[in-house]
């Protein structure tokens, strides 16, 4: 497809972009909802946009956001029930390719995580190797609450941009 996106009728415009957050279509709905313009023809545009609903949605909505992110290298990707982008991007940080040792970290790392905060720890793996994933990762425990949630949700966002720029890649060629 080629084109603005303002010109998307629904169908397409969720077709695109409906996954850009983990398992929430509902943040893509309400842009699409609330109107297309110019703005969302850029990929700034529409990550602001989007940005926008998840900020205004109120915490409980975005703890549900953050919920609906997979483990790193947990039993899903192990499973093969990870999005295909999710697998896309957790394999391209070798993920997929962990040593015993580096697994039982992340499983460890995972579940004390959880435990502690209430959702998946999310780290925007695209540019990062294991080492560097599991030393944000034992950063970032030590948090507290609001920071971690904070930074989890702008890590969210960071995804969220990141496959934004690849569907506009896509449906610009």
């Amino acid at each position: 497809m080629t084109g603005r996106v303002s010109e998307m009728d629904r169908a397409a415009f969720l077709e695109h972009f409906g996954g850009v957050y983990e398992h929430s279509p509902w943040i893509a709905e309400q842009v699409f909802d609330t109107g297309l313009g110019p703005l969302t023809d850029t990929p700034s545009g529409l990550s602001s946009a989007m940005r926008e609903v998840v900020d205004q949605a109120g915490q409980e909505p975005q703890r549900l956001l953050l919920r609906a992110h997979p483990d790193l290298a947990g039993r899903l990707a192990v499973s093969g029930g990870l999005t295909a982008a999710s697998s896309a991007e957790q394999a391209g940080a070798g993920l997929d390719q962990c040593t015993p040792e580096e697994f039982s970290a992340f499983t460890e790392l995972n579940t004390r995580y959880s435990e502690k905060f209430g959702f998946p720890f999310i780290v925007a793996v695209r540019g990062l190797d294991r080492a560097g994933i599991l030393d944000r990762f034992r950063q970032r425990v030590e948090h507290d609450q609001d920071t971690e949630f904070n930074e989890a949700l702008s890590q969210v966002h960071r995804i969220a941009r990141l496959r934004i720029d690849d569907v506009f890649a896509q449906i610009r060629t």
